[in-house]
């Protein structure tokens, strides 16, 4: 390494932002991840004894994985390599890779690549990777805030352990605050004080997302002129400024996207317009596309509310019509009426349930042909072939109902739809009922 690169990385490190100065060096000095990282644990072991298999980190941001690649890089006796996956190439894995083997075959060392989103690794790329990780010449460690199982080679997970790391705890961010506070050598040279409603604040604000409060305690610090005593005090007024919106763990192409609208949707289901409303709040904040949300409601009023309240999905869609002319942000009352409805209104997926039999149905049952009296009469030559012989026009008797079959024979009896004795079907239910008593 040349004087100017040595030179270049170091001041990199005394100008990087405080949550990558504040790094741990040893497992010991990790906080948080005590589920996977716990003493008795089996990455704590395999890291302490410098015997790792290929790995995934996944969680959402600010949790420790590549805070943790980096604890692994000062403890392995391995070859440690890093590269990002926004910005390497096929190229690079290729060239890490024959570097590898030539480790591998000149000092028997091995070479742990750490690729940091490796989520963002086309195809071909993970597939590139994939016999190296196979054949052991690299350890792979990767790290990504989406579901392995969904963005990574399925190949390249069944070839690694997934440790999931969640959101740190409230308390172990305010430890992580403190410590910077105690130990940066940029912030201690303010001589900075936090008082303990301003460590609560950021403590929970924070969302479980350690580079999120480190951002802002530095930024309050390093922004914050000092009292007469010379002293930097951060109170809670200061803290408001330099984190003026929660980190919410929401991305809207990622795995979380997903979790809250799962959530949504089933408090939704489970009739709890309280949770509904608040995952509504939740997506809102975090800039979902009203439209979106909008599409989703208007799903769940007909899946899971059908007909036990037709109007829930007259509702639906009103809303969605309103968000288009109204937009954002007082759409967000229109969707939270249509949200707060269908969560209250009765359940009955009866109709979901029968459209998916009949689907089946007609996939795995042949039907020959429908009956004749159903078929088309209005063009000439239709009755030479027997086609509306026979049928019964249900206006013409009582109830303006006559009993008819109309599914064909091979289905003769067959149930789809299962009215349920919720809120309106139950109307409709006895109705049936009522009108079929007798045979006409």
């Amino acid at each position: 390494m040349d004087i100017m690169t040595i030179l270049r990385e170091r001041t990199l490190e005394k100008e990087a932002p405080l949550a990558a100065r504040m790094r741990p060096d040893t497992l010991d000095e990790f906080v948080g991840q005590t589920h996977i990282l716990g003493k008795d644990k089996l990455l704590y072991r395999a890291i302490a004894a410098d015997q790792l298999g290929s790995i995934i980190l996944y969680g959402p941001p600010g949790t420790g994985k590549t805070t943790l690649a980096k604890v692994i890089a000062n403890t392995t006796k391995s070859t440690f390599v890093q590269i990002n996956a926004t910005i390497a190439g096929k190229k690079d894995i290729q060239e890490v890779v024959q570097q590898a083997k030539e480790l591998l075959g000149t000092s028997m060392k091995r070479t742990i690549l750490f690729i940091d989103e490796i989520h963002r690794f086309n195809k071909a790329q993970q597939d590139a990777l994939l016999p190296h990780v196979e054949d052991g010449t690299v350890i792979l460690i990767g790290a990504t805030t989406e579901n392995p199982y969904f963005e990574v080679n399925r190949a390249l997970v069944s070839r690694s352990r997934i440790f999931q790391l969640n959101p740190l705890e409230k308390k172990e961010i305010g430890l992580l605050i403190k410590r910077a506070l105690e130990k940066d050598h940029l912030l201690k040279n303010k001589n900075p004080k936090i008082d303990d409603i301003a460590l609560e604040f950021l403590s929970d604000m924070a969302n479980g997302d350690a580079r999120s409060a480190l951002n802002a305690i530095e930024l309050g610090v390093l922004t914050t002129q000092p009292n007469d005593c010379g002293q930097v005090v951060i109170d809670l007024e200061v803290a408001k400024e330099c984190i003026q919106k929660r980190a919410v763990n929401y991305d809207k192409t990622g795995d979380s996207h997903y979790d809250v609208i799962s959530a949504f949707i089933k408090s939704m289901r489970g009739s709890d317009p309280d949770a509904a409303i608040y995952y509504l709040a939740r997506m809102i904040y975090a800039g979902e596309d009203p439209k979106f949300i909008a599409r989703r409601i208007v799903i769940c009023a007909s899946e899971d509310v059908g007909n036990a309240d037709p109007r829930a999905l007259q509702v639906a869609v009103d809303a969605a019509r309103a968000i288009e002319f109204i937009g954002m942000p007082e759409g967000r009352i229109i969707l939270a009426q249509a949200v707060a409805y269908i969560a209250c209104a009765p359940k009955s997926n009866a109709a979901y349930l029968a459209i998916d039999e009949a689907l089946r149905d007609v996939k795995d049952i042949g039907i020959k042909e429908i009956p004749s009296y159903l078929k088309d009469a209005h063009y000439k030559g239709a009755e030479s072939l027997g086609n509306g012989i026979g049928y019964r026009y249900p206006h013409d008797f009582d109830n303006h109902y006559v009993k008819q079959y109309y599914l064909p024979k091979e289905l003769k009896d067959k149930k789809y739809y299962n009215l349920t004795n919720q809120g309106y079907e139950m109307k409709l239910k006895n109705w049936l009922e009522s009108i079929k008593k007798e045979e006409n």
